[in-house]
């Protein structure tokens, strides 16, 4: 047994419990706090998970069509779930423990979504991904004190694309999200749905919420110490369900994935290095479709997948070591190293056949960058930007109604970070005065900025204007956005 194992502090029942979340030693010494410039040892589940827990599927959200709108029920809630053997966690979620329902509506939809906080301290429900009014925005001034109801409503004028919700307190975003408020919403389009895609949701067509926790030995959700990019869990949930198994009933299947972790970024790819294809990003829908063994996203980017599957295979999707830009010295740190095992897929034997993968997807109305004008330039460190903190009362800059803008993000820090701009779906020009790779090529939301990397970004902003309430640009690794990595812009007139 390793010195860690023989820690005073991890006792037998202590062991029991990690063992059961299929752990190896390295992950045991980690939560011991075996020794290291950072404390934290380099976490690998690869081969040593015992998948037995059938993946759950979130509801979609009931609605009903009212005067025009199509009207969902959300309730913010505090719960219980028991996610890992011991006991049971005390979560939160919407409209359940944990997580909550899948909201889907259609492009050209209006819709009005009511969102009752029966919490013990004040929450917002943001639409990460969407365009939609400041006033709608569910940012952090638009809170929901407890006992209240908050109905923001908007007109869905958007491309197909699978966007989800968060909550988004000033300073407590973090947390929030870290208990389990959160979930998927899907956007439809008629460009999309004359395509053969797999689109029966909950058969071929999954959502896969991935995130981390760890959990002491009673099953309780722990909140660890916080070091580099946050918190960096040892059990990994897709959809709330730890060691969770897939039943793949089609040749095709797609994934929905989201990074909806605060502080761990992933590189997907599956266990025997099959191939798949990536169909979309934040924002929608790619041009073509693309070719990829690995995909790596940070905290609330998303990609679109399918992955093919013969009768009674059985595979793993994993995340695995991903190059994030840091010296060696931080790469355990910041959860660089890490193999962790995500989600079985178990094919039936016998599937249901899938049309071949479209060779064409969306059409890309990109901006022309000529009109956007001088780059506007943003420097992220030391969990600030432009050396500012964020500050509620304060506006950082203001930007025209249907504008053209290009912005540049520069990380001048030695820490990962990404940038999350509210409200728009941006074209990334560049990085480092080279063309983004084909799976950065479409419409996003949230892009990685390693150390000393500059990347150029152009983007078109909407004709929703507001001369008082702001939308956000931040670092979306939540412990950094809580810090202060954050700034505001109104669209005026």
């Amino acid at each position: 047994m390793s010195d860690a194992l023989q820690r005073p502090g991890l006792n037998r029942r202590h062991l029991l419990q990690l063992t059961t979340l299929g752990l190896g030693a390295g992950a045991l010494a980690a939560l011991a706090g075996c020794s290291g410039r950072t404390g934290r040892e380099v976490l690998d589940t690869f081969g040593k998970l015992d998948f037995r827990n059938p993946l759950h599927i979130p509801p979609l959200a009931e609605s009903v069509v009212k005067d025009g709108q199509r009207v969902f029920d959300l309730v913010t809630q505090a719960g219980q779930s028991e996610i890992v053997q011991g006991g049971k966690a005390d979560t939160w979620g919407v409209n359940g423990a944990l997580l909550g329902p899948t909201l889907r509506a259609r492009r050209g939809e209006d819709i009005r979504i009511n969102i009752s906080n029966s919490l013990e301290v004040a929450t917002t429900l943001h639409w990460h991904g969407m365009r939609l009014p400041a006033v709608a925005d569910g940012g952090p001034h638009q809170m929901v004190e407890p006992g209240g109801t908050w109905s923001p409503a908007w007109g869905i004028d958007q491309p197909a694309a699978t966007l989800w919700y968060h909550p988004h307190p000033h300073g407590e975003t973090e947390k929030h999200v870290y208990k389990g408020l959160g979930g998927m919403f899907i956007i439809d389009d008629d460009e999309e749905s004359r395509l053969a895609l797999p689109r029966h949701y909950g058969v071929d067509d999954i959502p896969v919420i991935v995130q981390d926790k760890t959990f002491n030995a009673q099953g309780q959700l722990v909140e660890s110490g916080r070091v580099g990019v946050g918190m960096l869990g040892g059990t990994v949930l897709v959809n709330g369900t730890a060691a969770a198994v897939l039943a793949v009933t089609a040749e095709h299947t797609r994934l929905r994935l989201l990074n909806a972790s605060t502080a761990r970024s992933y590189n997907f790819g599956f266990s025997d290095d099959r191939s798949f294809t990536m169909i979309g990003s934040d924002g929608g829908l790619l041009a073509q479709p693309v070719p990829l063994s690995r995909i790596m996203l940070t905290p609330g980017e998303r990609a679109e997948i399918i992955v093919a599957a013969a009768p009674g295979e059985k595979f793993t999707l994993r995340s695995f070591p991903q190059d994030l830009g840091v010296a060696d010295s931080r790469a355990a740190e910041v959860g660089a190293q890490d193999k962790l095992e995500i989600l079985e897929l178990t094919a039936a034997a016998t599937l249901s056949p899938s049309a071949p993968i479209p060779t064409q997807l969306a059409t890309m109305d990109y901006p022309d960058p000529a009109l956007a004008g001088d780059m506007r330039m943003f420097q992220l460190s030391d969990n600030s930007i432009n050396s500012k903190f964020m500050d509620m009362d304060r506006i950082d800059l203001e930007v025209k109604a249907g504008a053209t803008e290009a912005w540049g993000v520069i990380n001048a820090h030695n820490q990962p970070h990404n940038f999350h701009i509210h409200d728009v779906q941006f074209q990334i020009l560049s990085m480092d005065n080279q063309p983004p790779p084909p799976e950065l090529a479409g419409w996003k939301d949230t892009v990685y900025v390693p150390p000393r990397m500059t990347i150029r970004l152009l983007m078109r902003f909407g004709e929703h204007t507001d001369p008082v309430i702001p939308y956000m640009y931040h670092c979306h690794l939540l412990w950094h956005e809580d810090m202060g990595m954050m700034g505001q812009f109104l669209v005026v007139e």
